[in-house]
Formats: C-alpha cells, structure tokens, sequence
C-alpha cells in the first residue's frame, strides 16, 4: 500500500467504505422486505406520528392526560379517514354508472372515426367470454390472493394505529430510551442525529398534506365548476396522490383529465387539464417554496431516484414511503455535515496561522 500514491489510497478507503454501507443498507432492505409485515406498520405508525404529534401537544399543552390526548387524536383520525372515505365511496357509486357510460361512448366514438382501433375494439368485445373463461382459473386465485391482501392491509392498519397511539403517549421518554441504549460519549450525537431525522420526517409530512389539501380542493372546485362527474372522489385521488411527488400529481390530473373528456366533451377536458396545470404551476411556484422550503429541501431527481426505487422494492407501499425515509436520511446527512463538517474546517482554520 506505501507503493501507491496518497489519493489513490484514499480512493481505495472510500471505495470500501461505499462498499461496506451498500452491503449494509441492501442486507437491512432485505430483511425489512422479508419482515414487511412487521415492518411497514411500524414505519406508518412513524409517519402517523409525525403528523399528528402537533395536534397531540397542543392537547397535552391544554391540560389533556397524554393517554386521553392520544386516544382522542387516534378517533379524530378514524372519524377523519372513515368520514373522507365514505364521503369519497358515495360519490363514485353515485357517478359511477354515468362515468363507465361516458368511458364506453368515448371508446365507441374512437371505434368510428378510427377503423383499425375499432375493428380491435370490436374483436375485443366479442372475445371478451372466451377470454374471460380461458383465465376464469387465474382470476378466481386472484379474488382469493386479493381477499388475503385485503385482510393483511386491514390488520396491519389497525396495528400502524395502535402504535400511533403508543407513539404519541410515550413521546416524550423517546429521547431518554434511545440514549440508554446509546453509548453514553456517543449519546448526544445519536440524540441530535434522530431529532434531525424526525423532524425532517415531520416537516414533510405536514408540508405534504397542506400541499396536498390545497391542491385537492382547487382541482375539486375547479371540476365541480365544469360538472364533472365524481368531482369528488378526483378530488381525493388528487389529495392522495400528492404523497407521491410528481408521478402521483401526473396519475391524478391525466385521470381527472380523461374523466372529463368522456363525459363532457373535448373543450371541457382542455379546460379541466387548464385547471389541473394551473394546479401544478401554483403547488411548484408557490406552495413548495413556501411551505416544503422551510422544512425539507430535495432535488428533484433525488425524489425520483427514490420513488423509483420504493417502487421496485415494495411497489405502492414503496413508493410512498420513499420520500419520507430519503428525508429521514437527509436530515442525518446535513445533520452529520453540521457536526463534523464544521469541526473539522475549524480544525484546518486553526492550523493555518501555526503554519504560517
């Protein structure tokens, strides 16, 4: 090793170093992959945490016993999530028979004015049962694979709420649990480096719903305003997908754009894609500088980086969760770039006069 120059050794160490952190992160990917069941609860619990724990404070603050004020935020959420959903579920079996007609007379007018798309068209149609009994096998182990999926998302919400709750009431023994568990000349660091982490985790998830209500209520006005059908219900696939940063406003736009075109006509689905990308230029020219720059700043490409790879590990689940975990590491990475950075520059600044 003394044979080669100094920055290739230095190369050489912070190769193995990327190596060792790389074999790491993907061992700890693997074995919550494996453990997903365990494990995503947890993380949406986390989630759940960081966003409710200011109107849990505020309850506590009142002079609310923390269990009371944790059980009382965990039923606003229930009464929240179950009234949206059913409010949500109403509004699309309502509109839902005008929409499937809207969508069948859009595909029949395409089928006329375009021979070979409706001669496919046609042809699909009319094979339609035999396609159907052909994979009659597959769709029925589907339905049963898609009854267990359903039981498994239900458990593992009701189990991401009761660790909210426990969450929420034993917050504020978080910080004496990790450093007791911590080495005590290292507890400090391992303290700021969490609040870092969970305040970056925090700062998203509230600057993401306020974006995401915003966007969501503009986009469901602005539809209700060209009698779209299921405004409503466009309106929270809207607000859910602004979890998902840019493919999820993408997804929801184009379905609320093609909504209107099948029911309403070519001029109103221009004027509801007017709508959704005057949406869009507000949430990036205002909305986001204003209320994700004060808590959490990302490149572009590193949240696409990251939401693609949520996606291959964990498919929908990942990609929602990506962003809020590349947060998470960006907060220790600014946090250990505090820390060390600046030690050791004023290291190199004190040195300089005693080398002069």
């Amino acid at each position: 090793m003394e044979l080669l120059p100094g920055p290739v050794r230095r190369l050489g160490a912070w190769c193995a170093v990327a190596l060792l952190v790389t074999g790491v992160v993907y061992v700890g990917i693997r074995l919550c992959v494996e453990l997903r069941t365990a494990v995503t609860p947890v993380l949406l619990a986390l989630l759940g945490t960081a966003l409710l724990g200011p109107l849990h404070r505020r309850l506590v603050r009142a002079g609310v016993q923390r269990s009371l004020a944790a059980g009382l935020t965990c039923v606003a959420v229930v009464a929240v999530v179950g009234g949206a959903v059913y409010i949500v579920a109403a509004a699309l079996i309502e509109s839902g028979d005008q929409i499937v007609a809207s969508l069948k007379a859009a595909a029949k007018d395409i089928a006329d004015h375009f021979g070979a798309a409706g001669t496919s068209l046609d042809d699909l149609a009319s094979n339609a049962r035999e396609l159907l009994g052909k994979f009659g096998g597959t769709a029925a182990s589907g339905v049963i694979s898609g009854v267990s999926v359903v039981g498994e998302t239900i458990a593992m919400a009701v189990l991401a709420l009761l660790l909210v709750f426990f969450f929420l009431r034993d917050s504020d023994r978080a910080a004496a649990a990790l450093r007791g568990i911590t080495p005590h000349n290292s507890a400090d660091t391992v303290e700021a480096i969490a609040r870092r982490a969970y305040g970056a985790v925090e700062g998203f998830m509230r600057g993401t719903t306020l974006i995401a209500l915003i966007d969501a209520v503009c986009i469901t006005v602005g539809l209700l305003v060209l009698r779209v059908p299921g405004a409503v219900g466009l309106g929270a696939l809207v607000f859910v997908g602004a979890y998902i940063p840019y493919l999820g406003a993408f997804i929801s736009g184009a379905v609320s754009v093609l909504v209107a075109l099948a029911d309403r006509g070519f001029a109103i689905a221009l004027w509801a894609l007017g709508v959704v990308l005057a949406v869009q230029v507000l949430e990036g020219h205002v909305l986001q500088p204003m209320i994700q720059s004060r808590t959490v700043h990302m490149h572009p490409a590193a949240v696409l980086l990251a939401i693609t790879a949520g996606a291959s590990v964990a498919g929908i689940l990942g990609m929602l969760l990506a962003v809020p975990l590349t947060a998470a590491g960006f907060g220790v990475f600014h946090e250990l770039q505090a820390r060390y950075g600046t030690s050791e520059g004023a290291t190199g600044s004190a040195r300089e006069p005693s080398d002069s």
